[in-house]
């Protein structure tokens, strides 16, 4: 039986891409899943919802919780938790994937320079991704200090990244045009960094993920509208499928302070190459249909991690 049997693993975004894959991860394990995401109701995300997926869930009562949750919305938080402690008294993870990303305050590309953002465009990405997650962990966190267990796990970006060049720090790629998304995700960086350090004593872990290039929901159109628009690049990788996101996830979840995995940043691709998991080619997804050894990798995770 899975370490994870059992385990109530709250989950924002989980209905599409990551948000998905770790939805269906943590279910195949035995958790029981709190899956939050705006677009289970028709919104101004409604194009991307999949009633079949939901449909799925919701088939499932008794270990899926399905929350309409916009984490900008303290009181929509708020419900979902006092939903989550009724139907099952406890929240023993926290994996905060949701985030207004750049192509949904500027679509189709993302792209523009930060001269050219609003106030209310940073208000906005602000107000997602990390007042979001904030406010997610908050509630969430609760039942794991009580119980002097649990695991907080969120999601960043490589552009959040800085590293030292001739005795000055640069930014990992400031070339890519996303403010105010990066910021965001160096602001969050930094929140969840801190938050390790001071509930260490309470045995909660706290660690944050980097996902590898990965095709998530609007992948194809944006590359399509930059390429369009001589905004692409020739050199980029072939993206990876969203469930190479899964093997840390699980592994992370099993943590506390206690095993001393607490207060780090993991580049996902990585750390799989490091666990037997394989690399890019082993995730790639080049048309959103492939499907490669790398399942039977992941199946036998339980075992390496």
């Amino acid at each position: 039986m899975s370490e994870l049997a059992g385990k109530v693993v709250a989950i924002t975004g989980a209905a599409r891409g990551m948000g998905r894959a770790f939805t269906q991860a943590f279910l195949a394990e035995g958790a029981k899943v709190v899956a939050m995401d705006l677009s289970w109701e028709p919104s101004g995300f409604s194009s991307d919802r999949d009633t079949e997926f939901l449909d799925s869930l919701r088939g499932r009562p008794d270990d899926v919780l399905v929350a309409t949750v916009d984490v900008a919305d303290g009181a929509q938080i708020d419900a979902a938790y006092e939903e989550t402690l009724a139907k099952w008294g406890t929240c023993d993870v926290v994996i905060n994937d949701a985030a207004m990303r750049q192509r949904i305050l500027f679509p189709p590309t993302g792209r523009i320079t930060t001269l050219e953002t609003s106030d209310e465009d940073w208000e906005r990405a602000f107000g997602v991704n990390v007042f979001g997650a904030l406010k997610v962990t908050r509630r969430f966190i609760q039942p794991m200090i009580q119980q002097r267990s649990g695991s907080v796990i969120s999601i960043i970006s490589s552009g959040a990244l800085h590293h030292s060049y001739g005795g000055a720090y640069k930014a990992f790629r400031p070339n890519s045009r996303e403010m105010p998304y990066q910021s965001t995700k160096a602001a969050l960086l930094t929140m969840m960094f801190y938050l390790a350090d001071e509930i260490r004593s309470d045995n909660v872990a706290v660690n944050l993920m980097i996902p590898g290039h990965t095709r998530t929901t609007g992948f194809d159109e944006q590359n399509i509208a930059r390429r369009e628009l001589g905004m692409g690049n020739p050199n980029a990788p072939l993206p990876l499928r969203a469930d190479h996101m899964v093997p840390l996830a699980l592994f992370l979840a099993k943590q506390n302070a206690a095993t001393e995995v607490t207060g780090k940043c993991f580049d996902v691709v990585t750390w799989n190459i490091e666990h037997g998991l394989g690399g890019q080619i082993a995730w790639e997804d080049p048309d959103g249909t492939a499907v490669s050894e790398s399942a039977e990798l992941a199946a036998g995770v339980r075992a390496k991690v």
